[in-house]
């Protein structure tokens, strides 16, 4: 089998294995609900008790489910070839600490002046405040970690400074919650657990968008990073304007992972371990490859981690923790798997 077929039949697999994951995801939560009743709530709604949890619940959640496993993918994808790190992302480097930054702004910013308010019934014109506050603090830590990069050029020095960066915004947020309000306070630490249900049907618009254009935008950056994997001098050889890909890349990467942390929390792991699962699948370097491979392959996990998060309670256990128990293997993988190749 040739390269591209083999590439092929690898995508429709993932494609037919997201519609199942899809389907599954709606299946299974706190209340148990048969296909058949499934079936009912979906094509006759007015003749189904379901219908309200299907339509205002469980299909919202599974879309963001699948939007924000692409969005964390790719924008974990970028930043390990962007960087030349297995083990860069947005988690590591600091950017969704950033993102959680830019959100603290806005929830304890506002419980500071107004009465407490909760993420999820935050109006259609605050979602785009919420999201721009974000991507705003992701690219802040994404800048810092860059101009850091510019003097040293040690991969793991740079991902102790993305840490220690993580680590002073959340000192920032920590201080700042003991002077909020007690309720604002309960909505922020609830959100920082990771959650995939808060994001209603009329936030879904605006998380779907800022999703859709970051990924779009993944595609025209296929070329850039494909000259950048092999180092910035052959890239410039080749005529690739350096400081105009390096802001592309990381605008794509902030806006993907900002946008997941402010409508779902800060969700780890997954931005490291889908690429290199895409890399070891596909067996290709090309990123328009790699970039649909994670895509699918993103989307799949996170759904999969959303019903392991859900069957069997009566409520979600927090996303997190589920990501966590998935992703960690896999960077120890990648860890062992570098220190054998030296």
């Amino acid at each position: 089998m040739s390269r591209t077929k083999h590439d092929i039949f690898i995508f429709i697999v993932l494609g037919l294995i997201l519609v199942i994951g899809f389907i599954v995801d709606i299946v299974f939560g706190p209340v148990d609900i048969s296909v058949q009743e499934l079936s009912q709530a979906f094509f006759e709604p007015s003749a189904s008790k379901y219908t309200y949890i299907l339509n205002e619940i469980r299909i919202p959640k599974a879309i963001t489910a699948s939007l924000a496993g692409m969005a964390l993918a790719i924008s974990g994808l970028l930043m390990q070839t962007f960087f030349r790190n297995p083990l860069a992302g947005p988690s590591i480097l600091g950017i969704t600490a950033g993102g959680s930054f830019g959100v603290a702004l806005v929830m304890l910013g506002l419980g500071s002046v107004t009465s407490a308010i909760s993420i999820s019934t935050l109006p259609i014109s605050t979602n785009w405040v919420l999201i721009l506050a974000s991507v705003s603090g992701s690219m802040v830590v994404m800048f810092i970690v860059l101009a850091v990069a510019r003097r040293i050029h040690d991969q793991a020095v740079l991902l102790i400074v993305g840490l220690m960066i993580a680590n002073i915004t959340l000192a920032i947020v920590s201080i700042w919650q003991y002077f909020a309000h007690p309720e604002q306070i309960k909505d922020y630490l609830l959100w920082t657990f990771g959650s995939l249900g808060g994001v209603s049907k009329q936030q879904l618009g605006a998380f779907s968008i800022a999703i859709s254009l970051g990924m779009f935008s993944s595609f025209f950056l296929a070329k850039a990073l494909d000259q950048l994997i092999l180092g910035e001098k052959y890239a410039q050889s080749m005529g690739l304007n350096i400081l105009q890909a390096r802001r592309a890349i990381t605008l794509c990467a902030c806006v993907l992972a900002g946008t997941v942390t402010a409508f779902c929390g800060p969700i780890g792991f997954v931005g490291i371990a889908v690429p290199h699962i895409a890399k070891a699948l596909l067996k290709s370097s090309k990123h328009r490859h790699l970039i649909l491979g994670s895509l699918l392959i993103g989307a799949i996990v996170l759904l999969f981690c959303d019903v392991v998060s859900n069957a069997g309670y009566s409520v979600a256990l927090p996303i997190n923790a589920i990501t966590a128990l998935l992703g960690s293997p896999v960077v120890i993988w990648v860890i062992v798997k570098q220190k054998r190749l030296r």
